[in-house]
């Protein structure tokens, strides 16, 4: 059975043929950007938790609808319990829930990229 052709690394701006995904410098190098960062590693285990998860189903039935599409005139039901403040694993800050607000899928994608610098994007200076 023959092979599937060779596609372009999924870097951008890499031009190595691979057969899937990235080639193994970037896939190198997107492992070690991860595990040099314990905090991010300490900070998604708190979404494991039960304790968030009580708080997740808690936030969105009190909250049920995305509070930037209701500064825009738009209804749109929140799918997403989003940090205010980025919580960087500040447990305190994680738990907070005057740091919480529902989002929309789009709404959170959007701002998530902003803050931590995906889609090209500067990483934002952490909020005071």
């Amino acid at each position: 059975m023959p092979k599937a052709p060779m596609k372009p690394c999924g870097q951008p701006g890499c031009g190595r043929l691979v057969q899937s995904g990235k080639c193994d410098v970037h896939r190198r190098a997107t492992i070690r950007q991860y595990e040099s960062q314990p905090v991010r590693k300490a900070a998604k285990s708190l979404y494991a938790t039960k304790r968030w998860q009580d708080l997740r189903v808690l936030m969105l039935r009190a909250n049920p609808l995305c509070v930037e599409c209701r500064k825009e005139g738009r209804l749109t039901a929140a799918a997403h319990v989003d940090h205010i403040r980025p919580h960087r694993g500040d447990e305190a800050l994680f738990f907070d829930e005057r740091n919480l607000q529902g989002l929309c899928k789009p709404c959170h994608s959007r701002k998530t990229a902003a803050e931590d610098g995906g889609f090209g994007n500067s990483r934002a200076a952490a909020a005071v």
